[in-house]
């Protein structure tokens, strides 16, 4: 008997103390599933993420990993649904498979136990390709952007516990959103999406519904996106090398405003444009 695919959501029965009163019900809460990244036969990867959009998503990581250049490197995506999760069998390209295995050689410890002390950290601060000058952005327009934005998260609409990474672009709004449990694995799912419908992110602006760690600024350098916004704040590092990649970095987006962190020049501020002050 085959495995049914796993909902996106689920309703799971609970009991509601307010006011003093107790009440028995059932909420929607969003799933979460172990996904394995499989490329010829051998796992690189588990997630804990939503089982929602997994080519997207298969896509975007093996973009992120550095695995492939572009979806057509990938031949064939398998999605296997087990009793313990999901199972994503990438078929690669030749060429991709030889740089595949030629750098999962490289980089395996001494002892077999893969990523290994200075490796491990090597990879972990590799440096972001530098992203392209991109068009500049009305600051209306971002705000704008980011208030289109909680209407079009479905799963979130329904659980109130959902990241989501959205891609914007002057004269279409938000081409597309993906959701998931993680942030990492939203973004991916994202530049998953935009990658195999052919559409280039150095055109426009990423939308996150989180706090901005240095993961996804090197995701975004990958996928070419020259604007990051989001609603939490970065951390330093996140700060540091969107400077380096040259992503203009915008956070703790509210209703009212935001926050550039990184290269303002490529937001135009009132319809005259007004000149970015200096900082104290």
């Amino acid at each position: 008997m085959n495995t049914p695919a796993p909902s996106p959501v689920v309703e799971a029965a609970d009991t509601v103390w307010r006011d003093g009163t107790l009440s028995a019900t059932a909420r929607a809460i969003p799933a979460e599933t172990a996904i394995a990244i499989t490329y010829g036969g051998t796992t690189h990867a588990v997630m804990m993420a939503t089982p929602s959009d997994i080519e997207d998503f298969a896509v975007g990581f093996s973009l992120a990993e550095g695995v492939i250049a572009g979806p057509d490197d990938i031949v064939a995506i398998e999605p296997a649904v087990t009793e313990l999760g999901i199972d994503v069998r990438i078929t690669l390209s030749d060429d991709s498979s030889d740089r595949f295995w030629t750098r999962r050689r490289a980089m395996a410890g001494p002892v077999g136990c893969g990523l290994c002390g200075i490796d491990s950290l090597k990879e972990a601060m590799r440096p972001s390709p530098p992203v392209g000058q991109g068009e500049p952005v009305p600051a209306g327009a971002i705000l704008a952007a980011m208030r289109a934005l909680p209407p079009l998260q479905p799963f979130n609409l329904r659980t109130r516990a959902m990241h989501a990474a959205a891609f914007w672009r002057r004269g279409d709004g938000i081409l597309a959103v993906r959701e998931d449990v993680g942030r990492h694995n939203a973004l991916d799912k994202l530049c998953g999406a935009m990658a195999r419908r052919g559409v280039a992110m150095r055109d426009g602006v990423t939308l996150l519904t989180s706090r901005v760690s240095v993961e996804m600024v090197q995701k975004l350098a990958i996928a070419g996106c020259p604007v990051l916004v989001a609603v939490s704040a970065p951390t330093a590092l996140a700060v540091a090398t969107a400077d380096a990649a040259g992503i203009t970095l915008v956070a703790i987006a509210r209703g009212d405003g935001f926050e550039v962190f990184t290269h303002p020049e490529r937001v135009t501020f009132g319809d005259a444009g007004q000149a970015v002050p200096d900082v104290a």
